[in-house]
């Protein structure tokens, strides 16, 4: 019995330091497919308009816009200054559900135990004899009365947060009579946020990873946290 608790301890612990190294990364999984990108050095400039027709004249699209326009011009690429003269057209679309709840069940401390004194049973030279702890009382081990047990830091704690699942597509088309699509890409996201002025830089990172990347292939990518300022 002690054993095992020990165990389910150490598997909390490992579970936590785990939590804590990652909690400020972001993950994505990312789609691309894409046929014949025109290279920046082909002097290819574009333009970027809202997928959906709604956003359009939005101060919230421009901004994300930007973002994208960022990421393009540090490949190489020119925004065109007249959308009508780019010779690439950039479609950005993206959304957050309305969640979903996630119930899970952890070990972790609990002020149920209450920190207190308790008496506990311990052998002795001459007997079994009463000391008292300081620490969290385990009813599981002590039930009603006074018996063998031991002072158990970790209970089970039923927790539920919301989950939201985010998504971004970029889609680029020639513009004019060139016509055609050459370039279709969809990040998705779950996290526990539902801010867009969060979620949607990310996943244009993540959609930029290694671009164009692989023709066809979804991979799982990780943005690490910008470096904290040293005080």
């Amino acid at each position: 019995m002690i054993k095992s608790r020990l165990l389910m301890l150490a598997a909390a612990l490992v579970a936590t330091s785990g939590l804590t190294a990652c909690a400020d990364s972001f993950r994505a999984n990312v789609t691309r497919f894409h046929n014949a990108v025109p290279p920046p050095e082909q002097g290819a400039s574009f333009a970027i308009l809202a997928d959906d027709p709604k956003n359009n004249g939005s101060l919230e699209f421009a901004h994300y816009a930007d973002v994208v326009a960022g990421r393009l011009t540090a490949l190489g690429y020119s925004r065109a200054s007249d959308p009508a003269s780019a010779r690439l057209v950039v479609r950005l679309g993206y959304d957050v559900d309305k969640g979903h709840e996630r119930v899970v069940t952890s070990y972790s401390r609990r002020a149920m135990f209450g920190p207190d004194i308790y008496p506990v049973v311990v052998p002795g030279r001459y007997g079994p004899r009463v000391r008292y702890v300081v620490g969290y009382r385990d009813p599981f081990l002590w039930g009603s009365g006074w018996g063998w047990g031991w002072d158990d830091p970790f209970g089970r704690d039923v927790d539920s947060y919301t989950v939201y699942q985010s998504q971004l597509s970029l889609k680029i088309d020639k513009a004019g009579g060139e016509g055609g699509r050459v370039f279709e890409g969809t990040a998705r996201a779950q996290s526990l946020s539902n801010k867009l002025t969060y979620l949607v830089p990310n996943l244009v990172d993540a959609l930029f990873q290694d671009f164009p990347g692989k023709n066809g292939e979804e991979v799982k990518v990780t943005i690490a946290p910008e470096p904290r300022a040293k005080n």
